[in-house]
């Protein structure tokens, strides 16, 4: 698989709610700190979007979309100056056919999913994301438009397997506003989901990926996509934030802890099949990364 289907992967999103809202006049929701990541798009309207301590509100607009990795508290409203209502428990009060509905709905609709991931480590991804990410372009928006009409369909109709659809929906969603978000031509982010945007640097990465028990050298990894051992070692740092051997070793303990938890693999064999000769070396990594053993990190896991 390619990088950024790799680490979703590995993650294992799961969509804690797929959903949305339609409201009408005036309102102001206020969301309380989420785990996992939130996205969602407007279907039609417009709203404002504040995030605590990002200075800046942001307005949205039809066919844009937005995403909250961070967790933080937020507000969406007709108009920021009106006092907040908490979101949770008024859309709980006030949902109709899988979609909250605020003073008789019509103006603004927004469509989405939240999302939790599986393990201790999903920094990879959300670190390498700010606090808001916009999606706003017009040829960006079109690229949803499907997604959007299709969710906010089975959102409505509420068919048999309506639940199942929503979310594979909201997972798609996901996926399309990621994949923009390192498009952006204009993004200076630093971290692995930004460096696929870069032709040389996303196919290190990919290397990396796709073949990950080689015994990668910055000489054999810089023949590999064409550039110097210098000049890909000073990029890769730039633009991923680590070496290329420090991005190298932390996805293969990565995959080490997925497979102890998720098969029936000895230690030995795990470490053979990510490159390393001995079982000690193996640990040794685990441990500097994973900030504990292996037999630890599967019990804790487990109890998890």
């Amino acid at each position: 698989m390619d990088p950024l289907s790799d680490v979703l992967s590995l993650l294992k999103p799961r969509s804690y709610m797929a959903g949305g809202f339609d409201a009408g006049g005036d309102w102001s929701l206020q969301f309380q700190k989420h785990e996992g990541i939130k996205c969602y798009a407007v279907v039609s309207g417009q709203c404002w979007l504040a995030v605590q301590g990002v200075a800046e509100p942001v307005l949205l607009k039809a066919g844009e979309c937005f995403l909250l990795p961070r967790g933080l508290p937020f507000r969406l409203a007709s108009d920021l100056a009106l006092p907040p209502q908490d979101a949770l428990e008024l859309l709980r009060r006030r949902r109709e056919a899988g979609v909250g509905v605020i003073n008789g709905g019509g103006d603004c609709m927004l469509v989405g999913g939240h999302f939790v991931f599986n393990g201790r480590h999903t920094s990879i991804l959300l670190e390498a994301l700010p606090p808001i990410s916009h999606v706003h372009k017009e040829s960006d928006r079109e690229s949803l438009r499907w997604s959007l009409e299709k969710l906010v369909q089975e959102l409505k109709e509420r068919r048999p397997g309506c639940v199942l659809i929503a979310q594979h929906m909201a997972h798609m969603m996901l996926v399309q506003a990621l994949r923009l978000v390192l498009a952006e031509e204009e993004s200076n982010g630093v971290g692995w989901l930004y460096a696929l945007a870069d032709p040389q640097i996303g196919g290190a990465i990919g290397a990396l990926h796709s073949d990950p028990a080689q015994r990668w050298t910055l000489e054999t990894l810089a023949q590999h996509v064409g550039m110097s051992r210098s000049t890909l070692a000073l990029k890769f740092k730039q633009t991923v934030g680590a070496s290329p051997m420090e991005y190298l070793t932390r996805w293969r303990m990565l995959l080490a802890g997925d497979r102890l938890v998720h098969s029936s693999q000895p230690v030995s064999v795990i470490a053979q099949a990510l490159g390393y000769e001995s079982d000690s070396a193996f640990s040794t990594a685990f441990k500097r990364v994973m900030g504990c053993s292996p037999r630890q990190y599967v019990r804790d896991q487990v109890a998890a």
